[in-house]
């Protein structure tokens, strides 16, 4: 008896579980563009974020452009919202022309990372009094790596925008209906007069 509740408390959690990732691809069916808003909203986040250690390091390196690099970066992040809620309207196809506007800035936005990333790198290994990274300083390595991340994580942004289409026509392959029982052939009604 004991055997038969904890079976039926697992099979319970499970068709839970089965139920909710169910709801979960009907949502994504009807809104496939919510997979390249969720890959933004993960790579502003993580930036954002830091932004602390990147302020902190731009002012101790002072390195040429570096705030300059920071401000594009933060700038086109928010302003790529803007432009993602255009490239993929409701139930419409994409306006390809806010999509090629979001890889451009995308791709500023990388381009801007690598060269506050490099600033970093310089400023580290130059001949001449270098920066010496320690307890206290330590917030450059966490900008540079945070750098990388996002570099990551806006290619990440990228690839998903680019195949959102063959995303959305993948996710309407799959089953998402509710097989119900006895759902056959109903008999005839007879709704005629009853004598």
């Amino acid at each position: 008896m004991a055997e038969q509740k904890k079976n039926k408390k697992k099979t319970g959690v499970w068709a839970w579980i089965k139920e909710k990732i169910r709801k979960l691809l009907v949502a994504l069916k009807k809104n496939p563009q919510v997979i390249p808003l969720i890959a933004l909203t993960v790579s502003f986040v993580i930036f954002s974020f830091n932004l602390t250690d990147i302020s902190d390091t731009t002012a101790k390196i002072y390195g040429k452009n570096m705030g300059l690099c920071a401000f594009i970066s933060m700038l086109l992040s928010i302003l790529s919202y803007v432009c993602m809620f255009s490239a993929f309207p409701k139930r419409k196809k994409p306006n390809i022309a806010m999509v090629i506007l979001l890889l451009v800035m995308y791709s500023i936005v990388i381009v801007a990372d690598l060269s506050y990333s490099n600033s970093i790198t310089k400023a580290l290994t130059r001949p001449e009094n270098p920066i010496v990274v320690t307890k206290s300083t330590f917030y450059i390595l966490n900008a540079q790596y945070i750098m990388t991340v996002h570099i990551v994580t806006t290619i990440i942004t990228m690839v998903t925008v680019v195949l959102e289409p063959v995303i959305a026509k993948l996710l309407k392959k799959i089953k998402t209906s509710i097989d119900v029982e006895d759902n056959g052939e109903l008999g005839v009604i007879d709704i005629g007069d009853e004598d």
